[in-house]
């Protein structure tokens, strides 16, 4: 893999993170604590509250993991690593890396 297109993907991945960090600080209300005033929130209401909440909270935990996978792979880019498979260390296809820059296997060895 070249340098142009190393820098394409870093460019690809910090812009992901971008868009992460920003939908979190976005979505940082959806995970608040439901109220338990039935007063003014019905049974059920309160419950699709709660199952909201529940969604958010692992929306929130998926976009955690990617970005921790996006960090992964910008260190990696960092010690000249990046695009090596984990398991071979054959290069990774840049087809694959394309459709998910932070992969960290070959399709030879997701396929095992």
């Amino acid at each position: 893999m070249n340098d142009s297109e190393i820098e394409g993907f870093r460019q690809t991945l910090l812009q992901l993170r971008s868009e992460l960090h920003a939908l979190q600080t976005i979505a940082k209300d959806a995970t608040q604590t439901v109220e338990l005033d039935q007063a003014s929130v019905g049974r059920l209401s309160r419950m699709d509250a709660l199952q909201g909440q529940e969604m958010a909270l692992e929306t929130q935990r998926r976009r955690q993991q990617q970005l921790q996978r996006i960090e992964g792979a910008l260190r990696r880019m960092e010690s000249g690593d990046y695009g090596d498979c984990f398991v071979c260390g054959r290069p990774i296809d840049t087809r694959r890396l394309a459709v998910d820059p932070t992969h960290t296997r070959c399709t030879q060895c997701v396929d095992r």
